[in-house]
Order: structure tokens, then C-alpha cells, then sequence
């Protein structure tokens, strides 16, 4: 089994990111550096509660303190609730970058 390039894939993935986050928060709105958007994995209904920064790609859900991370593959792993391996394949398929 081949091993996983993170690094690769959250490097594009980061490239791509206005993309991807209007794709996956199409309710959201860029703030500076922010996409600020209602978490669709609860019942939010405060736009900004989540943040993506998306110069660097880290994001945090300020209304439940498990709710973050430090790049785009676990941002789409917590988005699809699945497992960090699953995602960044995932990502790599949609981005289409070899792994």
C-alpha cells in the first residue's frame, strides 16, 4: 500500500481552497483571511461560528472546542465525518494529484 503525501495533497488543496469552500460552505463569505461560515455538521445558526483561515488552511468551530484543526485534509474529514486517510485519498482524487 502506498503511503499517503499529506503534505502534497494539502498543498493543493490549499491552492484551491475559495474553490473548495464555496463548494463545501456556500454560505459562507470571505472576511480578510477568513471564510466565515455556519458549521453544517451541527445546527448552527451563527454565521461565523466557523472560520477557515485561508491563507494557512487551520479552522475552528468557536462553539465546540473539538472542533478544529490545522489543514484543509481534516477540515474535509470533520466536513464528511471520516477518517484523516479516507479524506486526504478523497482530496486527492478530486484535486486529481497522484498520492
Amino acid at each position: 500500500m502506498n503511503r499517503i503525501n499529506f503534505e502534497l495533497i494539502n498543498r493543493a488543496a490549499l491552492a484551491a481552497l475559495p474553490i473548495l469552500l464555496r463548494r463545501w460552505l456556500p454560505d459562507g463569505h470571505q472576511r480578510g483571511r477568513e471564510w466565515l461560515a455556519r458549521n453544517p455538521t451541527r445546527d448552527d445558526r451563527s454565521l461565523g461560528s466557523f472560520s477557515i483561515n485561508t491563507s494557512t488552511g487551520r479552522w475552528a468551530d468557536f462553539a465546540d472546542r473539538d472542533g478544529k484543526g490545522g489543514d484543509i485534509v481534516s477540515l474535509y474529514a470533520y466536513l464528511r465525518n471520516i477518517g484523516q486517510a479516507q479524506a486526504a485519498r478523497e482530496l486527492a482524487d478530486l484535486l486529481r494529484i497522484h498520492r
